[in-house]
């Protein structure tokens, strides 16, 4: 079983940054690949980014890639999304994953069986 607490979101400007961070506690949780999502209302839960447990590999949608920039602190048990160059299309609720393994391929939500609880991420002027 494991807990996952996200933390970070907020009301940003065009163009500037913030850092989300996800928590998790249970056993193993190094073993587990670790995503973000995010939702818009009205429309599905969209992956944006992805950290592999066994090869610390990491991926982006192609919307993202090159402004977001997840990494992992093992010592804390931490996933971080770093969004910088924020755009008002990146407003969204934002949840973090887990699922036990995972690879790269892991980029649909179905895949995922643990999730945090959302932060909300607005970009607005």
């Amino acid at each position: 079983q494991v807990t996952l607490v996200e933390s970070g979101g907020g009301l940003v400007q065009p163009g500037g940054s913030l850092r989300l961070a996800c928590t998790g506690s249970g056993h193993m949780f190094s073993r587990y690949t670790v995503a973000w999502f995010r939702q818009s209302p009205g429309k599905g839960r969209d992956f944006v980014a992805l950290f592999t447990w066994r090869l610390r590999g990491t991926y982006y949608a192609d919307s993202v890639k090159g402004r977001f920039t997840i990494s992992r602190d093992g010592a804390r048990n931490t996933v971080y999304l770093q969004m910088n160059s924020l755009k008002p299309e990146d407003t969204a609720i934002y949840y973090c994953a887990a699922v036990a393994y995972g690879d790269s391929a892991y980029t649909s939500p179905d895949q995922y069986n643990y999730w945090g609880q959302g932060t909300q991420v607005t970009v607005s002027s």
